[in-house]
C-alpha cells in the first residue's frame, strides 16, 4: 500500500479491487464482505499488512450473509436464486429458491438477520426490470415467506435494535421506505416513505442502523455516504473517494464502506476498494440466524 492510496482519514483495506464489493458485516471481532457478481466471501483481520482471507467461493452472485447461531455456525446467504446455509468446501444446502422463475432471469441481492433471528432478503431481475423483485423473511424453522412485491433493486432491509423498525431501499426508485414489524411475528404493519432521493444525490444503496437509533446509507453513485436521524433529518454527510460506495459498517473502532469498479468506464485507482476509516461510531454486529 502506498502513501498516495490514502485519500484524506481513508485508506483502502487491502491492495484488492472488487467489480463489485458489497454486504459488509462486522462479526466475531472481524470485517466480511462479498465480491457480489464473482459470488466469493472474504473476512478482513483488521491487520494492514496483509490482504482479506477468502473463505468461499460460490461460483453464482452471493448478495449477502449473515451468521448462523451456534452450534450449527456457517452462514445463511441470499445466493443465486435463493437462500441458502453454506459452510466452506461444503455444497450450498437450498432452504428456498424464491428468485427461480421461468419467464425471466433473477437473482438473489442484499440481506441481513433481525434481532429475533430470521432472515430477511431481497430478489431482483438481473436486468433491474421494474418492479420485479420482491422481499422474503425466512422464520427460524427455516420456512420463507414473500412479505414484498414490485420492488426493482432492492437494498437493506436493516432494523432498529428492537426489531420494530425496518428500513428498506429500493436503490432503482431512489426511495428507502420505513416499515413497523411485528417483532414477535415478522408481519408488516405499516410502511411510510422515510427519505426520497434526486438523482444527482446519487442511489441508496447498502445500510446500517447505528447504536443511537440512526441511519446510516451508502449512495451509489453518489461519493457519499448519510446518517439520517429516525426524524429523516440529514445528521451527517461523508464524502468517499470513488464513485460507487454500497455498503456501510462499524466495528473496531473504524467506519467501514465497500465500494465497485461495476459500470464505471474510467474507474479510479480506489474504485472497487473497501475502505477504512477511525471512527466513535458504534453499532450492533452483525445479528445471527437463530
Amino acid at each position: 500500500m502506498s502513501a498516495t492510496d490514502t485519500v484524506g482519514d481513508w485508506r483502502p483495506c487491502t491492495p484488492a479491487r472488487h467489480q463489485l464489493a458489497e454486504g459488509a458485516r462486522w462479526h466475531d471481532g472481524r470485517l466480511w464482505y462479498v465480491d457480489l457478481l464473482r459470488g466469493d466471501l472474504y473476512r478482513w483481520s483488521g491487520l494492514f499488512d496483509g490482504p482479506p482471507e477468502a473463505v468461499l467461493s460460490l461460483g453464482m452472485p452471493l448478495g449477502a450473509v449473515a451468521p448462523v447461531a451456534e452450534p450449527a455456525g456457517g452462514w445463511v446467504a441470499a445466493a443465486g436464486d435463493g437462500v441458502a446455509l453454506l459452510r466452506p468446501g461444503d455444497p450450498p444446502v437450498w432452504l428456498a429458491r424464491p428468485a427461480r422463475r421461468a419467464d425471466r432471469a433473477m437473482r438473489m441481492n442484499d440481506g441481513v438477520c433481525d434481532p429475533a433471528g430470521r432472515f430477511w432478503a431481497g430478489s431482483m431481475d438481473v436486468g433491474a426490470a421494474s418492479g420485479a423483485g420482491g422481499l422474503y423473511r425466512v422464520d427460524t424453522d427455516g420456512s420463507v415467506h414473500q412479505v414484498l412485491d414490485g420492488l426493482t433493486v432492492p437494498n437493506g432491509p436493516v432494523f432498529s435494535t428492537d426489531g420494530r423498525l425496518m428500513y428498506l431501499a429500493d436503490s432503482a426508485q431512489g426511495t428507502i421506505t420505513r416499515h413497523t414489524v411485528d417483532p414477535a411475528t415478522g408481519v408488516l404493519v405499516g410502511t411510510e416513505v422515510f427519505v426520497r432521493f434526486a438523482v444527482r444525490e446519487g442511489r441508496p444503496d447498502g445500510m446500517t442502523v447505528d447504536d443511537r437509533g440512526d441511519l446510516w446509507v451508502a449512495l451509489w453513485g453518489g461519493g457519499e455516504v448519510r446518517c439520517y436521524g429516525p426524524d429523516g433529518s440529514v445528521r451527517r454527510s461523508i464524502s468517499v473517494p470513488t464513485l460507487h460506495p454500497s455498503s456501510v459498517a462499524f466495528g473496531g473502532g473504524r467506519m467501514f464502506v465497500t465500494t465497485a469498479r461495476h459500470r464505471l468506464g474510467r474507474p479510479g485507482r480506489l474504485a472497487g476498494a473497501v475502505l477504512t476509516r477511525p471512527s466513535r461510531v458504534t453499532a450492533p454486529a452483525a445479528l445471527a440466524f437463530a
